[in-house]
């Protein structure tokens, strides 16, 4: 089995029953503020031939990083067998048939499933409205000579699944950012840059902790981070290394590894990695397979140059603004308020909108939508107009996946992060919003009692963690005095186990030393 880069979380899967892509993205995305790093608009045409036609595609979740829905319209063979995650809504399905896909393999949640021969592949899916529109997902691919784990970005509760399909030989996943804080919030500088570098070592960390637990005879660093290519993002860029940024290279993690003395392979799109009874074999495009690590910023300039002409014409297609947004909004968002009281109680507060010369509260407590007349707020967002007009026009249902990824917006909050918030602005549609209202019921309806205790250094607290019940035998470290649980960086105090990332969650501690 051989499996080639793609660019970000994109891989040619090539073994002697079929061929697999997955992920492939060629088109920036998320209103052209994401570009793949490196670039991977310059592959073999040999290569993207067999890319546009393989026997199989698998997407692993709808954000736009991983559905180019550009790309599998007007590129990919509609002959293609679709590998379709066992999600809980056919979202993804119905998406994919609208482009003219029509072949669909299901498969059930971490179960194998036997497709040519000896080939082999199970599909393990984590289904939070924080993993995504309808959830994310992780492929497992072997073919009777070697295993491949795809885990891209989905962060699994439970890795040990994904290695109990046989002796791991290469695994792929995300180590980089892929989320908006701190960047666009308003906050000091050295604040921002005290939050990224924390952001940053949570995410090496979170890898880290997957990579032990596999325990791949190769480790390939994907699924990102992506490069910022338009002029008012591009400071998002981590170049230097003392940016406001969360994005690093996977330089820095491959150093990380090697330290610890766990094989990863440097890879660019075109890169393919083989290994065969334990000897890991890699082949390289060609071309200087360093320069976009070792002279970044001449290469994004360069970068930037080869597609200025597009980024402005996608500036040029945001439609001016048509009508009041605070009718439109309140048409469109309170009876899905009322639909979800749970939810609503988790928010707590009132979020402000304001886009250009229209402020508007969306105020929780209430279920209401309506324009703001100087009352207080716990939350807001300072969008454009033409792109508030953008996301109402097109009835984005998933805000997250649809404007907050672009970073193309200013954020506050009053408090601690607000994880219901954000699933109220992923689920803008009534099939998301009850799915959201039922898993704010399960966590808030709990009596929130302590799990199956374990030691961590000079502590005794509960296994799992309050937040969304990652194990802390296996992602929780102690910080000073702090527990950190690195799946998703939520924190609490070793004192009283109090969340220092949210005020509604608590961690049972107590000190035995």
């Amino acid at each position: 089995m051989q499996a080639t880069s793609l660019g970000h979380a994109g891989i040619l899967i090539r073994c002697r029953q079929a061929t697999i892509v997955c992920d492939p993205w060629f088109v920036p995305a998320f209103l052209g503020s994401w570009f793949p790093f490196p670039r991977n608009d310059q592959l073999d045409a040999d290569l993207m031939a067999a890319v546009c036609s393989p026997d199989y595609l698998y997407i692993s979740h709808l954000h736009g990083d991983h559905f180019d829905e550009t790309f599998l319209r007007e590129r990919m063979s509609k002959s293609a067998r679709v590998l379709l995650p066992d999600f809980p809504t056919d979202e993804l399905r119905r998406r994919l048939t609208r482009l003219g896909f029509s072949d669909f393999v299901t498969t059930r949640d971490g179960e194998e499933l036997s497709l040519d021969d000896d080939l082999v592949i199970a599909i393990h899916v984590e289904s939070s409205i924080s993993d995504g529109p309808g959830g994310d997902s992780a492929l497992v691919v072997k073919n009777g000579e070697s295993v491949l784990v795809n885990q891209n970005d989905c962060r699994t509760h439970d890795p040990q699944a994904l290695a109990g399909h046989g002796r791991v030989d290469q695994h792929w996943l995300q180590f980089s950012g892929a989320i908006w804080y701190p960047m666009v919030y308003d906050m000091p500088v050295e604040q921002q840059r005290e939050q990224s570098r924390a952001k940053v070592e949570s995410q090496f960390a979170r890898a880290e902790h997957y990579v032990k637990a596999i325990g791949a005879t190769t480790v390939v660093p994907s699924a990102g981070p992506p490069c910022f290519l338009d002029g008012d993002l591009f400071s998002f860029n981590m170049i230097d290394g003392d940016e406001v940024s969360i994005f690093p290279d996977q330089t820095e993690f491959i150093n990380r590894l090697s330290q610890r003395g766990i094989r990863a392979e440097r890879n660019i799109p075109g890169t393919t990695i083989g290994v065969v009874n334990g000897v890991v074999n890699v082949t390289h495009p060609a071309g200087d397979v360093e320069a976009p690590f070792s002279d970044k910023r001449n290469y994004l300039h360069t970068y930037q140059a080869d597609w200025q002409d597009w980024l402005n014409s996608q500036r040029a297609a945001w439609p001016d603004k048509t009508a009041p947004f605070q009718p439109r909004l309140a048409a469109w968002w309170e009876p899905l308020l009322l639909r979800t009281p749970r939810l609503r109680a988790g928010v707590g507060g009132v979020c402000l909108i304001r886009a250009g010369d229209e402020a508007i509260v969306v105020d929780f407590p209430t279920g209401t939508v309506r324009t703001y007349a100087d009352e207080a707020f716990q939350f807001s967002f300072d969008i454009a107009p033409e792109l508030l007009e953008k996301v109402i026009t097109e009835f984005a249902v998933d805000w997250s996946n649809s404007l907050f990824l672009s970073c193309r917006f200013r954020a506050w909050r009053a408090g601690a992060f607000n994880e219901y918030l954000y699933n109220f602005f992923k689920s803008l549609s009534v099939e998301r919003i009850d799915r959201a209202e039922a898993e704010a019921r399960r966590r808030l309806g709990d009596q929130q009692l302590p799990s199956e205790e374990i030691q961590l250094g000079n502590f005794t607290l509960e296994r799992y963690c309050p937040h969304r019940k990652a194990d802390l035998s296996v992602f929780g470290c102690i910080e000073g005095d702090e527990v950190v649980c690195t799946l998703h960086g939520w924190r609490f105090r070793t004192s009283d186990g109090g969340c220092v990332t949210a005020e509604d969650r608590k961690l049972h501690i107590r000190r035995t030393q």
